[in-house]
């Protein structure tokens, strides 16, 4: 994934929820998945009903991309953006999800285009052209995550890959925190999103991740009233003064961070996470993303908490 900016990242995350196909009307992903259990056609999430099964699917959205290859959907893929880096077998192109252009979107044929975000009115415009949109918003919870995997099985003929694939990220999660370290002070932690010391709240999605863990967050204080959506910029004073036990970093591939460049960072000498090399490099890709590999996210989490003594 090429860098975005730390406000563009906070506006994708924080993107409204849409659904459209054809001519049918918006309408929110929070209409339970219905019509298609299985391969079973026609299939209906909300107000879209697909007649037959995509064969031809344009995906705008490396989430969406990687989910629709975690069900067993890659196949019928023919077309992913050129942010779409994952899993290496993704047809990618040049098509952009952050500037996209109808036409060159419409000019794959595709019986089905996911999006996440619906930047330059995109749907709107593939819509006037017949051409269904399913929009995937950013997840808020996990539980939005688990939604929008049986979303794309049941409207891509996957049903029930993808109910196997929700079963396991369930199962994996629960044996990953079942036997945390009982604390009397949950360790704290500072997420930074990029250099300029952007970071994201309990209330983000990233956030209930870290929740999981056990782990108490120094950046909600710099966003009690929610005006930053979640993303607040902290300052070099904030953090040293909240002191935490642990820096994640997931700018490691866009801006080349790493625990020695926080370590040479002034004034962080005299932080624990600093003195104690608890500094933790993520995947960029991984720690941006609501798809499947959560899990590996969170067990990075876990197994690089879990070595502090309780």
């Amino acid at each position: 994934m090429s860098r975005r900016t730390p406000r563009l990242f906070a506006t994708a995350l924080a993107a409204g929820v849409l659904l459209l196909g054809g001519c049918a009307e918006k309408t929110s992903t929070d209409t339970p998945a219905a019509g298609g259990s299985g391969g079973a056609f026609p299939a209906t999430v909300g107000k879209l009903t697909l007649e037959k099964r995509p064969e031809k699917i344009v995906s705008l959205s490396p989430t969406s991309t990687e989910m629709l290859f975690a069900i067993g959907a890659g196949k019928q893929v023919t077309a992913v953006d050129d942010q779409s880096n994952y899993p290496a077998e993704a047809p990618r192109t040049d098509l952009s999800g952050y500037q996209p252009n109808a036409e060159a979107v419409a000019s794959r044929n595709p019986d089905l285009v996911v999006i996440s975000d619906n930047l330059n009115k995109i749907a709107d415009q593939l819509v006037a052209l017949k051409i269904p949109v399913l929009q995937i918003p950013a997840a808020a919870t996990l539980d939005d995550t688990y939604r929008q995997l049986t979303d794309l099985g049941t409207l891509t003929g996957h049903r029930s890959e993808a109910d196997a694939v929700v079963q396991k990220m369930k199962d994996d999660i629960t044996a990953l925190t079942k036997d945390l370290p009982k604390r009397t002070e949950k360790p704290t932690y500072y997420h930074e999103l990029g250099p300029e010391l952007y970071s994201a709240t309990s209330k983000t999605f990233i956030g209930t991740i870290y929740a999981l863990a056990g782990l108490e967050n120094i950046a909600d204080a710099s966003d009690a009233d929610g005006k930053n959506g979640g993303y607040p910029q902290l300052s070099q004073e904030v953090i040293v003064k909240a002191n935490p036990d642990f820096v994640f970093l997931s700018d490691t591939k866009c801006c080349k961070q790493s625990a020695d460049t926080v370590k040479a960072r002034s004034g962080w000498s005299g932080i624990t996470a600093v003195k104690n090399n608890q500094i933790v490099e993520l995947d960029d890709d991984i720690a941006s993303r609501w798809g499947p590999r959560v899990v590996e996210l969170l067990k990075v989490i876990v197994d690089a908490t879990a070595k502090v003594p309780a």
